[in-house]
């Protein structure tokens, strides 16, 4: 029981201090609760209110995908450059080891494949086993304008009432047709359903034209997906105008771990959506931390500096 003796007064009110009540750092965040934020403040970096997400999900519907066939091999070396991980609780729980300190962003819808309608997905995660995986925010697929967009906006509601109920928050991610153009009118049209359904971000595509109105328009932030393999300052270039247009982070997959060097390009992702690296800088620090990686190994790529 707590000791009874000598107790004492308290005398450090500090009568005439206000409370602070500072707003939340993250748009649209402010009225959630503690949990809620606290998991938000692990995924975005409170200092930069940015993030750069590592996206490895890919196998839930597209299998052994190049550059994702050992993510034990090829992906847990990324892992500390990233502020966090987006990945399917199989190749969680097989592949990453229980020490990493990054938050999880858990893919939790799926249910087709490559082979078949890819809009036509189910909650293929129960609430219980992402508070098992100490998930920091849970991923839904959403396909406005798809043949299953009902069922897909039913599954983000499902998970973000789940996860409300949990105190984690809920990623939407807008998947994009192959008949649907990715302009600023389909980007707003399916970020801003996502954010009224509930979403607390939303990871979208950038468009080259008129995305600052796609971003402003979304009461929550936007991170942008890194889509297809680019050339590696053309991925710096995309990730520095959605930042300048007003994203809140990237998450990207095959633009670093399908490059030459993935070490080096994430360090050089992370200089432009943190410190806002100008992309031909960026480049620069690409190559030189792979020329170093080159001659004395991958343990010569700079530590990351802007959060453990």
């Amino acid at each position: 029981m707590p000791d009874l003796d000598d107790v004492q007064d308290g005398k450090n009110y500090h009568i005439g201090v206000p409370m602070q009540s500072n707003a939340f750092f993250l748009k649209g965040s402010n009225s959630l609760d503690w949990g809620m934020k606290n998991r938000l403040a692990r995924v975005f970096n409170p200092a930069t209110a940015k993030t750069v997400m590592l996206a490895v999900d890919h196998g839930y519907f597209q299998g052994p995908t190049t550059g994702l066939e050992r993510i034990d091999i090829s992906i847990v070396p990324l892992v500390p450059y990233a502020d966090a991980l987006m990945i399917t609780r199989g190749a969680l729980r097989t592949s990453i080891p229980a020490e990493m300190s990054k938050p999880v962003v858990l893919r939790s819808t799926g249910g087709q494949s490559i082979l078949k309608e890819l809009s036509n997905e189910l909650v293929a995660v129960d609430i219980e086993d992402a508070v098992r995986l100490n998930a920091s925010a849970m991923a839904v697929q959403v396909y406005i304008g798809g043949p299953h967009e009902h069922q897909s906006i039913g599954n983000l509601v499902k998970v973000v009432d789940a996860g409300n109920r949990q105190g984690i928050p809920t990623l939407a991610v807008t998947g994009v047709g192959k008949e649907l153009a990715r302009d600023a009118k389909y980007l707003g049209l399916a970020t801003r359903i996502c954010a009224e359904m509930g979403a607390h971000f939303v990871k979208t595509y950038f468009c080259e034209k008129a995305f600052a109105r796609v971003a402003a328009a979304c009461p929550v932030p936007l991170v942008i997906a890194g889509g297809k393999k680019l050339p590696e300052l053309e991925a710096l270039k995309m990730a520095y105008e959605a930042i300048d247009q007003g994203a809140a982070g990237v998450d990207m997959g095959r633009n670093i771990f399908q490059g030459d060097a993935p070490i080096a390009m994430i360090q050089a992702v992370r200089a432009v959506v943190h410190d806002r690296e100008k992309p031909d800088k960026a480049y620069e620090l690409y190559l030189s931390l792979k020329k170093d990686a080159a001659r004395t190994g991958p343990s010569a790529a700079v530590p990351n500096r802007s959060r453990s």
